[in-house]
């Protein structure tokens, strides 16, 4: 693709207006704590901006047209009213012990509960999650950029963690939180824009669509039970089945309890505001946004199949390859708007690797360097060092997303699954902290093993007796991952226990 002049002019201003507001914030982040959570003051409407762009990533605004564009339709939206349920939980059950005392990482709960080995072990499972993750949405990210701009791939990924380094180093979670908001303004305007590109471009316009989009269920929503015919039972279909409203209702509430509960890039955010009930109307409010976000994406796939329905001959090898094909082939040139989709692209990267690399950053410094210092660094060294360790993860992200280059898609995306392991395992251990009494730090940690494992088994190993059929849908691995957790640390606290006892008996 080559960009016209105004188009050039709309990208170039949308990265510069970041880096602005990254050199602005600088002037207001003279300590730690304002670095890492701008110094508990941000408005709630900006945390929620930011707690929405920062789960959006360039991988979400072009996998989701392309499930609205399949067999998927708006039935996705059943996963985003588990969204809406799991953060209602965390507001009610959660917000309340990250706000019991001055806190800066969601970690330092678990040290309070179990000691600093459960504490290190679930900060070191975040940043392992969180870095492969995001380095790995990186690497999709800057195929995008290689594919419309044409650039070569090593080139895409540095200017996207280029940039977004830039504006995180200077002005920490200020900068993060701001340039979020802009960047959800960005990408939704692009996603609005897009709408009516793709229905102008419609023989028949609107009743076409509509006509189609019936035609072929494309708007159903709720999918209760299993279609009519289905071979298997009940069982197989409630677990293998992704979109289902069981995996989307149950599924998705626990997998936001982990990722909205426990990460610290969310709880971060939440230590942002002024106040607890500033943190539980942006946290509760997001899920709403979200809602309608997905259904403003998932829309768009609805659109692109009735649109690519008049091109029969034309075939895709990937879903998420469908926006990005229309965004360089049928988007009206010169008039700015292929600026703007760019720029949505870059945003919705950006405001995932920005809340990254700030959150890393604070893990590391309160989970691991601060507990271990002899003698606490002056504010100017520890702020020094805050910023260094921010440029450190930017650049092991640019490096994951380069070396990315060298697997196969299929492994990148269970890459993908694996990363968001965290979420039911560190789940399950704040359960086994807010649940119980007698759990301790050794029964702990042998929960999360076995809950790791359990999830290893559950992806990869396919029972032999299915006839390779029975395959566990995403929505469940964070249930699976938090309840084995929960139940093996439980159940291990008793062995641990018996054990102790019959060795303070032996001497």
């Amino acid at each position: 693709m080559t960009l016209g002049i105004i188009d050039t002019l709309v990208l170039v201003a949308a990265v510069i207006a970041a880096i602005a507001i990254g050199l602005r914030s600088a002037t207001k982040t003279h300590t730690v704590e304002a670095f890492l959570l701008g110094n508990r003051d941000l408005p709630w409407w900006a945390i929620l901006g930011s707690i929405v762009a920062t789960e959006t990533s360039t991988a979400t605004v072009l996998s989701l047209p392309g499930e609205g564009f399949g067999a998927t339709g708006m039935k996705f939206l059943q996963i985003a009213i588990g969204y809406i349920f799991g953060r209602t939980i965390v507001v009610y059950m959660l917000l309340p012990l990250f706000f019991d005392g001055k806190l800066f990482s969601a970690y330092e709960v678990l040290q309070k509960r179990f000691g600093s080995r459960v504490k290190t072990m679930a900060s070191l499972l975040f940043l392992v999650a969180r870095n492969l993750g995001d380095g790995l949405r990186l690497f999709l990210a800057a195929l995008v950029l290689q594919l419309m701009l044409g650039w070569p791939f090593w080139g895409s990924a540095v200017t996207i963690g280029g940039v977004t380094v830039l504006y995180t180093y200077f002005g920490g979670m200020r900068s993060v939180v701001w340039n979020d908001c802009i960047q959800l303004v960005i990408y939704m305007a692009g996603g609005v824009v897009t709408v009516f590109v793709i229905a102008n471009n419609i023989p028949g316009g609107w009743p076409a669509i509509w006509g189609f989009a019936e035609t072929h269920d494309k708007l159903t929503m709720i999918k209760a039970v299993p279609p009519s015919g289905y071979p298997n039972s009940f069982i197989h279909w409630l677990f293998s089945d992704s979109m289902s409203l069981w995996a989307g209702l149950i599924g998705g509430a626990v997998l936001t309890l982990g990722t909205h509960g426990t990460d610290q890039m969310m709880v971060q955010r939440y230590l942002s505001a002024r106040s607890r009930r500033d943190a539980a109307w942006a946290l509760f409010a997001s899920g709403l946004v979200v809602f309608v976000q997905f259904a403003l994406f998932l829309f768009i796939g609805v659109l692109l199949a009735c649109f690519y329905s008049h091109q029969p001959d034309l075939e895709f090898e990937r879903a998420d390859e469908i926006y990005a094909h229309f965004i360089v082939h049928s988007f009206p040139k010169g008039t700015g708007l292929v600026g703007l989709m760019l720029a949505a692209i870059l945003a919705a990267a950006m405001s995932t690797l920005s809340s990254s690399l700030n959150s890393s950053a604070s893990a590391v410094i309160n989970d691991f360097y601060l507990p271990n210092t002899q003698v606490t660094p002056n504010a100017d060294k520890l702020l020094r060092l805050t910023r260094l360790l921010a440029i450190g993860f930017g650049i092991l992200q640019v490096g994951i997303g380069i070396w990315a280059t060298t697997f196969d898609r299929s492994v990148v995306n269970n890459a993908l699954s694996i990363a968001g392991y965290s979420a039911g395992l560190l789940l399950g251990l704040f359960a086994l902290g807010v649940l119980t009494r007698r759990v301790r730090q050794t029964a702990a940690m042998i929960g999360a093993l076995v809950g790791l494992v359990t999830l290893l088994l559950v992806q990869f190993a396919v029972p032999p007796w299915t006839g390779g059929q029975w395959r566990v849908a995403w929505p469940w691995y964070a249930l699976i991952g938090s309840t084995t957790t929960f139940f093996a640390g439980y159940l291990s606290s008793w062995c641990v226990s018996q054990s102790s006892r019959s060795s303070t008996v032996m001497k």
